[in-house]
């Protein structure tokens, strides 16, 4: 999808680091207590219509989820929405091994 940067998993730190991003996982809460990745915004897919004023427009964002499906799905929104740097990590906390 146009405009949405794709992060290799692996990759997620230094993206964050160098665009001066946060991450949002967009997994449920249950998924949650498997683990999150340092200082990410916690917005489940199902809240995001009524949280996206939680999120800051002025800063690229790093969609996370189990597989990288639902992240690539609420990225594409984002941009939609018009947030700049919408990005999505692919393979999600599967591929760094936090989620089966």
């Amino acid at each position: 999808m146009s405009g949405i940067a794709l992060v290799p998993a692996a990759e997620w730190e230094s993206w964050i680091e160098e665009n001066d991003g946060v991450v949002l996982d967009v997994r449920e809460a249950y998924e949650w207590e498997l683990g999150t990745l340092p200082g990410a915004l916690r917005i489940s897919m199902g809240e995001l219509l009524d949280r996206i004023d939680d999120l800051p427009r002025e800063r690229p964002i790093l969609c996370v989820c189990r597989s990288g499906s639902r992240s690539q799905q609420v990225a594409a929104y984002l941009a939609m929405s018009g947030f700049t740097g919408a990005a999505n990590m692919t393979g999600g906390m599967k591929s760094l091994g936090l989620q089966d």
